[in-house]
């Protein structure tokens, strides 16, 4: 555990205000929900929630037997990074964090197809391998919720409309496993 130096006071509902610095470091935003856990020593430590980095093991199954055969980069994301990857390339992005625009795009349950050459592309994490020259994702939604995405990662750029609905087939797929 690191000290930072901020010391809050709780109000008298019980509440304390996270410093904005922190919420920003720790890509925390209004209304995401946090996990509380306790320490014996008396300590508290909040932990962003993501219900689809619980699923990570299945969440990998799923991009190891979609890489198997498919000729690209599998990824599955939560809310801030990549939690899964399978294919050439997987091992360079896993525990990446999306970049801002992706994180825009998950909240906007958006569904596409984007190309390096095109000027609307934004990368899918911050630190973008030069060598993708394509992304098709599509976003994971669980009882209402949007969680996640399942991203298609292509070295040569040509996605057609059937790799979208692959992406839009597991995010479909993961969507339902969080919800039983």
């Amino acid at each position: 555990m690191r000290a930072t130096g901020i010391v809050r006071r709780i109000d008298d509902l019980g509440r304390i205000v996270i410093p904005k610095e922190i919420r920003k470091t720790m890509h925390i935003r209004e209304s995401d929900p946090l996990e509380i856990f306790t320490e014996r020593d008396g300590g508290i430590i909040l932990k962003k929630y993501s219900p689809i980095g619980e699923m990570s093991p299945s969440a990998q199954q799923f991009a190891d037997a979609v890489a198997a055969s498919l000729p690209y980069t599998v990824c599955v994301c939560d809310q801030d990074s990549v939690i899964a990857a399978a294919g050439p390339n997987g091992k360079k992005l896993l525990g990446k964090i999306l970049h801002p625009q992706a994180e825009d795009a998950l909240h906007d349950r958006k569904q596409m197809i984007l190309a390096k050459k095109d000027s609307g592309f934004f990368p899918l994490v911050s630190d973008f391998p030069e060598e993708f020259a394509e992304i098709a994702f599509s976003t994971i939604i669980a009882e209402g919720d949007a969680i996640g995405l399942v991203c298609l990662l292509s070295n040569e750029g040509n996605f057609t409309d059937q790799d979208l609905l692959t992406a839009r087939i597991g995010a479909s797929f993961l969507g339902k496993q969080m919800e039983d």
